[in-house]
């Protein structure tokens, strides 16, 4: 019986994976390559097209909170989702993909260390990207400036990180080793997620989020950085966040010569 149980099995884990990412990440990967095809046969150059990450949502500007807060409530819905399809009958999800509190020194240390080790490679990508005319210009944020602008950027930093790294790491590890998929093919197929809902931003950052998505699954993955056994994602939602609330928020801090060099707005 347990032979052709299997099967059917499989079948389910697989359309739950499929279903998941159709309401998450897969259906920002969909938009992506719409867009990076409806970019690349424009009029327009790629290198003279504009991405905006935080747009502004109406000119009343309490109303406009309203949105922003709705928008990043209801896009950690699938996260909500999945690890609710992760929980079972004495099985946490929250524990067993390291999302709970038990380590905080240590996942802020080791979030930090992959921030740092991401960040810069990353930007430089993105510089490599614009000279060679294949990344678009990028502004980072669109929000005007109010006294909630700060704190809803600091909230869409840690949607995204916590978005992507349970879904695209932490769930997707566990279903795809359920369907017997080993490491090396998990990591690819992460990793290639993470880079193909960037394309909209263009080719610079696919290869760019391809190389992250290589290093945060090989981290979380890896033995040698849980030698309890214990997968953490904690630190990969810290550098995530980190990684964004540099882009969204610290941008500012820099001289303007220097974004305008960067082909950041």
């Amino acid at each position: 019986m347990s032979v052709i149980e299997q099967p059917v099995s499989n079948r389910r884990v697989a359309a739950e994976v499929w279903i998941v990412l159709g309401l998450s990440l897969g259906q920002s990967a969909v938009y992506a390559l719409v867009n990076i095809a409806a970019r690349l046969t424009a009029d327009t150059p790629l290198a003279e097209q504009t991405a905006t990450l935080n747009a502004s949502q109406s000119e009343r500007p309490y109303l406009d909170l309203v949105y922003q807060l709705l928008s990043i409530g209801f896009a950690l819905v699938p996260v909500a989702l999945a690890l609710y399809l992760l929980s079972g009958p004495g099985r946490s999800a929250v524990r067993s993909l390291g999302l709970d509190r038990s380590r905080p020194a240590r996942d802020l240390g080791w979030g930090v260390a992959l921030a740092a080790a991401i960040g810069i490679p990353g930007l430089a990508f993105y510089v490599l990207g614009r000279a060679l005319g294949i990344t678009v210009e990028v502004q980072a944020s669109a929000l005007d400036t109010h006294w909630w602008t700060v704190p809803v950027l600091l909230l869409s930093a840690f949607q995204n990180g916590l978005l992507e790294e349970v879904i695209a790491v932490g769930y997707l590890y566990e279903r795809t080793r359920e369907l017997g998929w080993n490491r090396v093919k998990f990591i690819v197929a992460s990793s290639l997620l993470r880079g193909s809902y960037h394309l909209y931003q263009g080719i610079g950052p696919f290869i760019g989020n391809v190389v992250m998505g290589v290093v945060f699954s090989w981290f979380y993955t890896s033995p040698r950085f849980q030698p309890d056994g214990r997968r953490r994602v904690i630190p990969l939602v810290v550098a995530h966040t980190l990684l964004d609330v540099v882009a969204f928020v610290g941008y500012a801090l820099v001289p303007a010569e220097w974004r305008e060099a960067l082909g950041i707005r």
